[in-house]
């Protein structure tokens, strides 16, 4: 009888109870790996979003750059102007 309820050294129902074991856990794990997924994904937009962002500002510094250039050109000229007077 012990061959038919499981118990035992009987390698058929240890087989078996590792099965159910794997069985239950397969839903844990495809949930555990969508999860991963949409971490991954909403990570990769926040990477873009950033990225996007770093661009934008690169183009910002360099726009004050130029003006900040053009601003001491003129404030040079206007120096020269003045030195010019005294």
């Amino acid at each position: 009888m012990e061959l038919l309820d499981g118990s035992g050294d009987d390698p058929l129902a240890n087989l078996e109870q590792r099965i159910r074991k794997a069985a239950e856990l397969i839903p844990r794990l495809r949930e555990e790996r969508d999860a991963a997924v949409r971490e991954k994904e909403e990570a990769v937009r926040a990477a873009e979003e950033a990225r996007a962002k770093l661009a934008e500002l690169a183009r910002e510094v360099e726009a004050l750059r130029q003006e900040r250039q053009q601003v001491r050109a003129r404030i040079e000229k206007l120096l020269g102007h003045l030195d010019v007077l005294s």
